[in-house]
């Protein structure tokens, strides 16, 4: 570490005070922090021009005073027992924007709201059933250090070099041969853009198509985090009704630049949408001359039957873009994602991806390229199915030993489910908050990531259970808790008259 010390041989101090002073006010100010380690003496004496006994002699006033620890042989430590001082800085002025939110400073040209990327902890809620998140425990750590370390042996000099924005060809190749295998897709690597997740992908594909009043059309409900996205590029959101076979395909607008779905589970009613919606929405792409986004998400996630084909494998015309993602199937803290592109669109989409962040890290790209390739994926694939089915299906039984007949979309895959609650209970905020009072989040379609309206009846009668970190003692154990939360809270919107599930349960 080097330090940002001017001495002046001219000036009045002598140059063991003018360290001693520059390195003290540093520590005072909170620049160098408590346990900071301190460049060597040998080191600093080099970098600023002077003899190392002068150095020595201003460490030493350092520690005599308090500042530093001297921890011989191990080296100089700023003092964990320093009182801070540290400046308040100015607060800048609060502006509020047309659309009503805040920013610090109107000349920025940024509007936009962000979608929860991941829930504050909360130590009150005890079995969480938070939607989209992976189970943690089950990745792969062996395989992954094992592949790890045999890839910095032998490639290791891969980590100081610049990646082809595109991404690592190894990978590509990888991910164009899943695809085939997987989803139907018939893909060559150099169609194939790898991404920072599927949010980065949005963001490329917002770039592409967006500017301000664009038309695009995204189902309703939807995920906000990608609707955000569109809007924050100046775009304007025609809305196309979901109902239990997923987006309406009756009802697409005439004139727009490209329509975003969730095919396989969509988000949130996990609804699949059938074969025959999904050609009536290729051949509209085709005839209007507009995209489809395809956010396959959670396909990897099947449990009574193969999955359909992606929309991707029925685009003869080039007019589908496929989102896929290995945050959900490995873990999202690996960031990485891909698109399948029409060859029109490749090289834009390149562009775009360079002007971002140049490309992708390489040494993950590296590791999941091995993973995919070696069959190590497959394998995890079909030992984390195998677990989230079961607790899949332990969920659908306790919440049906415990409220009976249920309305649930969305159990056939995935990672959540959509309880659609009876009109007798109460709504689904009031159910929320109660579960909470008891260590158990559930939540309403607002609270986790959907684009709807508040006052939607959607909203009001619906819950969302993501069960995939949770086994099955868990589950039943959590469901007999908002049993209790459920009864307590219709006790407070009626006491007087207990609905019919309500003696059921007594």
């Amino acid at each position: 570490m080097q330090l940002p010390l001017g001495l002046d041989a001219n000036a009045r101090a002598s140059l063991q005070a003018q360290i001693f002073e520059q390195v003290r006010n540093l520590i005072v100010d909170g620049r160098l922090q408590p346990g900071a380690r301190m460049p060597a003496t040998r080191i600093l004496a080099s970098d600023l021009g002077v003899s190392r006994n002068t150095v020595v002699l201003a460490y030493e006033r350092l520690a005599a005073e308090g500042f530093v620890e001297m921890r011989s042989p191990i080296g100089v430590f700023v003092a964990r027992n320093v009182i801070f001082d540290s400046p308040r800085l100015p607060e800048a002025s609060i502006a509020s924007g047309r659309d009503g939110s805040t920013y610090r400073d109107r000349r920025i040209v940024f509007r936009g709201e962000s979608h929860t990327v991941a829930p504050s902890p909360d130590a009150s809620i005890r079995y969480d059933y938070w939607v989209g998140r992976p189970d943690a425990t089950l990745f792969p750590a062996k395989a992954w250090e094992r592949i790890l370390h045999q890839t910095l042996q032998e490639h290791g000099p891969g980590v100081s070099a610049y990646c082809d924005p595109a991404g690592l060809l190894e990978l590509r190749r990888a991910v164009a041969q899943y695809v085939g295998v997987a989803r139907g897709i018939r893909a060559r690597p150099d169609q194939i853009l790898i991404t920072s997740g599927i949010q980065e992908a949005l963001n490329v594909l917002a770039r592409l198509f967006i500017g301000h009043g664009t038309e695009v059309a995204v189902e309703y409900p939807c995920y906000s985090g990608a609707a955000n996205v569109f809007t924050s590029y100046g775009a304007r959101l025609a809305t196309v009704n979901v109902d239990r076979e997923g987006v309406d395909t009756s009802r697409l607008p005439a004139d727009i630049a490209f329509i975003y779905v969730t095919p396989s589970h969509q988000f949130p009613t996990g609804a699949t949408l059938p074969v025959e919606r999904r050609a009536q929405l290729v051949d509209w792409a085709e005839r209007a001359g507009a995209y489809v986004l395809e956010d396959d998400y959670d396909s990897d996630f099947y449990y009574d039957s193969a999955p359909l084909p992606a929309l991707k494998s029925m685009d003869e015309a080039g007019r589908v873009v496929y989102l896929g993602t290995f945050s959900k199937s490995l873990g999202a803290g690996l960031r990485i994602g891909y698109m399948v592109l029409p060859d029109c669109l490749v090289e834009a989409a390149t562009v775009v991806k360079a002007l971002l962040d140049n490309c992708s890290p390489w040494l993950p790209q590296k590791l999941l390229a091995e993973f995919v390739t070696s069959g190590a994926f497959a394998h995890h694939l079909r030992r984390t199915r195998t677990i989230y089915r079961d607790r899949r299906d332990c969920l659908l039984e306790v919440l049906r030993e415990h409220f009976g007949d249920l309305d649930v979309s969305g159990s056939q895959g995935g990672m959540h489910v959509m309880w659609r609650l009876p009109e007798d209970f109460p709504d689904a905020s009031t159910i929320q908050r109660e579960a909470r009072r008891r260590g158990v989040g559930v939540y309403d379609l607002l609270s986790c990531n959907v684009r709807v309206r508040r006052d939607d009846h959607l909203n009001a009668r619906s819950l969302l259970l993501g069960y995939a970190t949770l086994d099955e003692d868990a589950i039943t154990d959590s469901i007999a808790l908002l049993a209790n939360a459920i009864q307590d809270g219709a006790a407070e919107c009626d006491a007087a008259c207990p609905q019919p599930w309500q003696r059921s349960m007594a």
